[in-house]
């Protein structure tokens, strides 16, 4: 049987599956370990299932012990993972794509409407109950109409234009690469940002992060967008150059700001806070029953077929 070290507390459906099918490391009480005590308890161990709060850099992956032949992440990102060192090892990195397509979309929709409809403002004025309806009261952007730039049309931003479809917003995107006329559904497509940027009212951040989208909001780009354009993002954190981002909100250059990530997570920039129009999430984007369990099955079973074959159809290096 092998020896699996699983570094963050799964579900208690996962840690049972995990149980009758390795000799497992737990960590009941989902303590955030440090690189030296996760290489320190990958030891003897085949095997490690990861969250994107480990941070396994060039450094960890050379230390860790020859044992481990891979490292299964879960999450369908893979930036905390050195993919080049885990290769030069020969340690196979894996994620969990697909099933959180649905439940990642739905909180970019939600951060959409939050932002749109100042929702951060109205649940503060409900709980101090000092709020008095009049007719331009907490007046917002309606969806109707509005042209959503979506960048990164792989699985969930296709999926949040089939929501945003519902609500009649006008789908626009960019892609490494135009999809099929199937795939795009009456989206158009545009071939650079600063094209997408200029006709978005809103736009949904929903690429991978990689070194050329890290920061690509920034003071630059944050100017190629309509005045009163609402951003959001939930990808990654780095993708949004904070201080731009605070400078274009405080002029209202941009409209409104919606966030399920962030840099530095959980520490938010100290900017933001005084901010009333920015909506924003502790990185919910996967948080639903049904998809953190079908995301810690699936991490399982890349490890299982990669020691019953040799390969794994999820391996990302």
């Amino acid at each position: 049987m092998k020896k699996i070290l699983i570094t963050r507390k799964l579900l208690k459906l996962n840690e049972e599956k995990a149980s009758k099918i390795f000799d497992v490391k737990l960590n009941s009480n989902d303590e955030l370990y440090s690189q030296t005590k996760l290489i320190e308890l990958s030891n003897g161990c085949d095997g490690i299932l990861t969250s994107i709060t480990d941070k396994i850099d060039e450094e960890t992956i050379n230390k860790l012990p020859n044992t481990v032949k891979i490292i299964s992440n879960f999450a369908v990102g893979f930036g905390n993972i050195d993919l080049g060192t885990a290769k030069k090892r020969s340690i196979a990195v894996t994620n969990t794509p697909d099933v959180l397509t649905d439940a990642t979309a739905e909180i970019a929709m939600l951060l959409i409407l939050g932002a749109a409809r100042r929702a951060s403002e109205g649940i503060e004025f409900a709980k101090n109950s000092k709020w008095k309806w009049s007719a331009d009261f907490l007046i917002g952007k309606q969806l109707t109409g509005a042209r959503l730039g979506i960048l990164g049309m792989g699985r969930i931003g296709r999926s949040l234009a089939k929501l945003a479809r519902a609500f009649g917003m006008i789908i626009h995107y960019h892609n490494r690469s135009k999809l099929s006329s199937e795939l795009e559904m009456g989206a158009t497509y545009h071939d650079n940002i600063k094209d997408l940027f200029s006709v978005s009212d809103i736009l949904s951040i929903n690429c991978p992060a990689t070194k050329e989208t890290e920061n690509i909001i920034n003071g630059e780009t944050l100017e190629y967008f309509p005045t009163g354009a609402i951003i959001t993002n939930s990808a990654r954190g780095d993708m949004i150059d904070d201080e731009a981002m605070i400078n274009a909100l405080n002029k209202k250059k941009i409209y409104a700001l919606g966030l399920d990530v962030y840099k530095g997570e959980p520490n938010l920039n100290s900017g933001y806070l005084n901010i009333k129009n920015v909506f924003i999430l502790p990185h919910l984007g996967s948080a639903t029953k049904e998809t953190r369990t079908a995301m810690g099955s699936l991490a399982l079973d890349n490890i299982d077929e990669f020691f019953k074959t040799g390969k794994c159809k999820n391996q990302v290096n």
